[in-house]
């Protein structure tokens, strides 16, 4: 999303929405701020949840203080972004993404969610472009992935966003005339107007590192699957018939 209009759809300053029932519908690392503010804030987390620094914590805050819906940290490029898919589409009045913190070297976080915006998955639910180890995003209808392409567009300050940036950012997302922020110029468009997706994840793919990747793995677990059918059959079919003597 490029800005209000995009995906054939027009901005409506000051049109709001009540979020649907249940929102946020998925747990996790964030704090719920003003549901009729238009931007939400991630914070790219690269620690392990007993070592998160204090200045994480205050970047979530500083998130809701200044006005944000929904203001946490995001860990992995995989279901974490599927939870914070989740969550954002259920709110029509969410229009923008603030990623902010130190990108993560393991699982290149911030860069993943930028292809996301800018390309889209492909068949296999993988991120097209992005240079995580396991962009895959199984476990969320593709509708709600790309709603949230045209609902959003992607503020990026990763590695650079400093509270006063971040502050900033914010504040001028909910401005009602265009304003510029950096290389952006940013305005409160309205809730998109449309019908919120309410999801949340299926857990079909817990471990979407070990989930087939094309067609040629598929296959090869499904191989794997028949032979273990085979096998078990074989061994249920012995002990029938030693037991029958």
């Amino acid at each position: 999303m490029n800005d209000g209009s995009a995906g054939g759809w027009k901005p409506n300053p000051g049109h709001k929405i009540q979020p649907s029932t249940g929102y946020p519908p998925e747990e996790g690392r964030y704090l719920r701020g003003n549901d009729l503010s238009p931007v939400a804030v991630c914070v790219i987390l690269k620690w392990r949840e007993d070592e998160i620094p204090k200045e994480i914590e205050d970047l979530v805050r500083l998130g809701v203080e200044t006005g944000a819906a929904l203001s946490g940290t995001l860990q992995t490029e995989n279901i974490g972004t599927e939870k914070m898919i989740c969550n954002i589409v259920a709110n029509l009045n969410i229009r923008y993404l603030v990623v902010c913190g130190p990108e993560s070297p393991g699982h290149s976080v911030g860069q993943s969610l930028n292809a996301l915006s800018l390309n889209g998955i492909d068949d296999g639910c993988r991120i097209i472009g992005s240079e995580s180890p396991t962009p895959y995003l199984y476990n969320i209808p593709r509708e709600a992935v790309e709603r949230f392409r045209q609902q959003v567009k992607i503020i990026d300050l990763i590695n650079e966003g400093d509270h006063k940036q971040i502050r900033d950012a914010i504040w001028s997302c909910y401005q009602e005339q265009p304003t510029q922020f950096g290389n952006y110029t940013l305005f409160d468009p309205g809730a998109l107007p449309c019908e919120p997706i309410c999801t949340s994840l299926t857990w079909k793919v817990r471990q979407p590192w070990y989930a087939p990747r094309n067609a040629g793995e598929q296959a090869a677990v499904d191989r794997l699957h028949d032979l273990m059918a085979e096998i078990k059959a074989k061994t249920e079919a012995k002990r029938r018939l030693k037991e029958g003597q």
